[in-house]
């Protein structure tokens, strides 16, 4: 069983909550407002049907969530734990300075906020800044499966991993933003197109509702699917996104988009509230969050198939171990990666494996232990481009006292499979030079690795090299 601590219980806590009582985890949660169980009760009670149509856990069950009344009991024992007060920066660092302070310092602490950089978050915690990361999800978050991850100045690869692998578990899709910048990815595009929208309801183009249909019938459909940029690449026909800017680029200079928002005045508040009440019909919030939860069950569960996993090769027994880039001095006569560069790629995504299970550096000069590989198989599947963006996924496949026996899988950012690895790993005492049984804290690790399953085993694991008669 996994424990999540939940500080703060608005809207986005209480969906974190239901999220992982789904996932058959234990949540402890703390809020000092007196109203806040009976709330989240209500909370609960709305979402678990939509829970119950897309599938629970063995588990899973609201029995699980117990309140307390400290941060300090909130995250004792915690395996994973998420802030969500207010979006006020001083409260923030308040907050995450108190739970620093009082959580085991292994135990990522990630923030639920919209707009803050991780490194501001980080700035009054003292034991493990750099486990305080950027973990913003988007509302309902029990449906709703994309978690951006952030790290700070302070934060290491080996945090960034661990949360990816917990998120991962509690059925989320990490998306691991490469810099920190204010509003992340996602928001940033919706602060646009919420900025254009106001200003369309104050010159008076359109309604409130009118502009809805516009997304709801026309762009919104296509992006659930492809997203900004796919979607282009096929407005451009055959010859894709290049003949697409080569025809529309000059738009771009037109003055069809204003940046800056307009003033929320008195008046542009009323055209907006009114609206919105207009289009609300009467029906309460409740009413319409259940309305708006059907819908996405249906298109979660659905021919859309966009859970976290159901993608082709990020299902949720995979866990993201190390992203890069194709380098140029990686590129070889014919234009792509050299092959040689292939084998680059899998050894640092195996460095990243091996930090993730506690011997990076300092832990190989305490335990006076490391690992070495035994076995390397390479399969290369597809090119790779100067430039091209790769992530290497890891499966255990099985593993002893003292060996792991690992899958590697590299793919580009639209889950196109490039090329796998399977290696055999051995543990070694580094004095005798003999292999050894893992630390006990490093053995612990091994079993929280994402591991195979019969159903879900990697199509080219345990390839042989032969000719085929």
């Amino acid at each position: 069983m996994s424990r999540l601590a939940v500080i703060g219980t608005g809207v986005i806590g209480n969906g974190w909550i239901a999220r992982a009582l789904a996932q058959g985890w234990d949540v402890v949660a703390f809020d000092p407002d007196p109203k806040a169980p009976a709330r989240t009760q209500s909370f609960i009670d709305n979402a678990w049907p939509s829970l119950t149509q897309l599938g629970l856990a063995p588990d899973a069950s609201p029995e699980r969530l117990t309140f307390v009344d400290t941060i300090e009991k909130a995250v004792d024992g915690a395996d994973l734990i998420q802030e969500n007060v207010p979006e006020r920066l001083p409260l923030k660092q308040e907050i995450l300075a108190a739970i620093d302070a009082a959580a085991s310092p292994d135990v990522i602490i990630g923030s639920s906020t919209s707009g803050f950089k991780p490194t501001d978050l980080q700035q009054q915690c003292q034991q493990t800044p750099g486990r305080v990361i950027v973990a913003h999800p988007f509302n309902p978050v029990y449906l709703l499966p994309l978690v951006e991850l952030v790290g700070g100045e302070s934060t290491q690869p080996t945090q960034i991993a661990s949360a990816q692998r917990l998120y991962q578990a509690l059925a989320m899709r990490p998306l691991v933003v490469r810099r920190e910048i204010e509003g992340h990815i996602a928001d940033r595009l919706m602060e646009a197109l919420w900025r254009e929208a106001l200003h369309l309801v104050n010159d008076g183009v359109a309604t409130t509702e009118e502009i809805d249909a516009a997304v709801v019938y026309g762009c919104g459909l296509r992006w659930p699917l492809m997203g900004t940029f796919l979607t282009f690449h096929l407005a451009g026909g055959e010859p894709g996104m290049r003949h697409m800017l080569e025809q529309f680029g000059p738009a771009l200079k037109l003055p069809w988009t204003k940046l800056e928002a307009p003033e929320l005045t008195d008046e542009l508040i009323d055209k907006v509230v009114e609206g919105c009440e207009h289009q609300a019909a009467g029906r309460s919030v409740a009413t319409l969050d259940r309305r708006r939860d059907d819908f996405l069950v249906e298109l979660l569960g659905g021919g859309a198939k966009i859970l976290a996993g159901s993608r082709r090769l990020t299902g949720a027994h995979l866990m993201i171990i190390y992203k890069t880039h194709v380098a140029p001095e990686w590129v070889d006569y014919n234009g792509h990666m050299n092959d040689a560069e292939y084998a680059r790629v899998f050894s640092l995504a195996c460095e990243a494996l091996i930090d993730t299970i506690g011997l990076d550096e300092a832990g190989r000069e305490h335990y006076g232990y490391t690992i070495y590989t035994l076995e390397t198989h390479l399969c290369y599947r597809r090119e790779a481009h100067q430039g091209q963006a790769l992530n290497v996924s890891l499966t255990l496949l099985d593993s002893d006292t003292k060996r792991l026996h690992v899958f590697f899988t590299l793919f580009d950012e639209e889950d196109n499979l490039i090329a796998t690895s399977e290696q055999m790993l051995m543990g070694m005492k580094q004095a005798s030079g003999r292999p050894s049984p893992f630390p006990e804290a490093v053995a612990n690790r091994v079993t929280e690795l994402p591991q195979a399953h019969k159903d879900a085993w990697p199509e080219l694991a345990g390839r042989t090299i032969g000719m085929r008669r």
